[in-house]
């Protein structure tokens, strides 16, 4: 063969290849792009700030609401969006930690999100209020409580969540139809578990009832033994542990191994798979205040079903009122036809029995759930059991 006759072949050759290759990246293309379902046509995007705890010890928390909430706007999306425009999400972390949830917030100013949704401990939420009102930016609370949330909300905030007071109600009921006289509370010193603590002590009191140790574990502390003494020689009929799940179940563990046996409730901070993992066979019969858990709420069947297909998990405690967030402020700016600071809190102030997953929500004048959503949960068998 000439080398002019081999040239023709080679060029021939990747001309045929050439071909061929085009040819299967066409072919390709439409399997690509078909995704099954009509792709949305959107006239422009609504930016929504997701604030939740993405490092630190309440992480599974910050991750499980920013799950729920991306579910939420894939839903409302699906469905056309708010007024024909998509809503696009940012998460940025507060690491459940003041300092850094102010940076958290002023990063998602930066980025021009026109609301906020999340919010998980109160004292990284605490000093978020403001920064959000005086950028005009609506903030819809999905689980932080502390009555400080209240008070110090300049009107832009709303809680989706049972208050500190809706959560010392359900315990005291608990208290009282089971016998409790005696109660020593446990807290972290933290904007959301000494609000919770002094509201349950000045409560149980007023009831007629004793408050017989008011103790402070300090954070990460491993060695309980002298906390656990002190409570011990009060002889309580329940020990209340009202801050989170990671140290709640080492104090839990070292209560029943010093062979305290009474009754022991935590707040729903601790309301976590963890809080069992941590505190193993000495969690049984604990029981949990929590809020709406979407495993125990028929309406959220569905979803529960969408979120372990999308993510492979069981959803967590405060997933149903995360994915009602969203929802309640959708809502709030489809009646106010806007996605202005005033119009978008009008509208969220006039919330009335809407309709979610968690339940209905009405917001009272202060901006708080008008009525309670607290449930109580058990730990049966290594599972939380509902009991109420």
């Amino acid at each position: 063969m000439s080398k002019k006759t081999l040239f023709l072949v080679v060029v021939m050759a990747m001309l045929a290849l050439a071909a061929f290759g085009c040819g299967q990246q066409q072919a390709e293309q439409p399997a690509d792009n078909n995704t099954g379902t009509e792709e949305q046509q959107f006239d422009g995007e609504i930016l929504v700030g997701i604030m939740v705890p993405t490092t630190g010890s309440e992480a599974t928390y910050g991750k499980d609401m920013e799950n729920a909430i991306n579910i939420a706007a894939d839903q409302i999306n699906a469905k056309g969006g708010v007024m024909g425009k998509k809503i696009v999400t940012v998460t940025a972390d507060d690491a459940c930690d003041p300092q850094q949830s102010a940076s958290a917030a002023n990063k998602l100013i930066s980025q021009g999100v026109v609301a906020v949704v999340g919010g998980y401990c109160s004292g990284a939420t605490i000093p978020t209020l403001t920064l959000y009102n005086d950028a005009k930016i609506p903030f819809v609370i999905t689980a932080a409580n502390s009555s400080k949330i209240e008070t110090e909300n300049p009107g832009n905030a709303f809680e989706t969540n049972g208050t500190a007071k809706h959560q010392v109600e359900k315990a005291i009921e608990m208290w009282t139809n089971g016998g409790v006289k005696k109660v020593a509370i446990v807290h972290q010193g933290d904007a959301y578990s000494e609000d919770l603590a002094k509201m349950a002590d000045t409560e149980w009191k007023a009831a007629g009832n004793e408050v017989v140790a008011m103790e402070v574990m300090n954070k990460g502390e491993q060695d309980t033994s002298a906390l656990v003494t002190r409570i011990k020689a009060k002889n309580p009929d329940l020990v209340f542990w009202t801050a989170y799940f990671a140290d709640g179940g080492l104090l839990i563990k070292q209560l029943r191994q010093s062979g305290y046996t009474g009754k022991i409730m935590v707040g729903d901070g601790s309301c976590s798979p963890q809080l069992i993992e941590i505190g193993g066979t000495a969690t049984e019969g604990v029981q949990v205040l929590s809020s709406p858990i979407a495993d125990y709420l028929p309406a959220a069947k569905q979803y529960v079903e969408d979120y372990k297909a999308k993510y492979s998990m069981d959803p967590g405690p405060y997933s149903a009122l995360a994915f009602d967030g969203l929802g309640i402020l959708a809502d709030a700016m489809t009646r106010a036809n806007a996605t202005d600071f005033d119009a978008v809190v009008k509208a969220l102030s006039e919330t009335k029995d809407y309709q979610g997953i968690a339940g209905t929500t009405t917001f009272a004048e202060n901006h708080t759930l008008a009525t309670s959503n607290f449930m109580v949960v058990e730990v049966k068998d290594g599972k939380f059991v509902l009991v109420q």
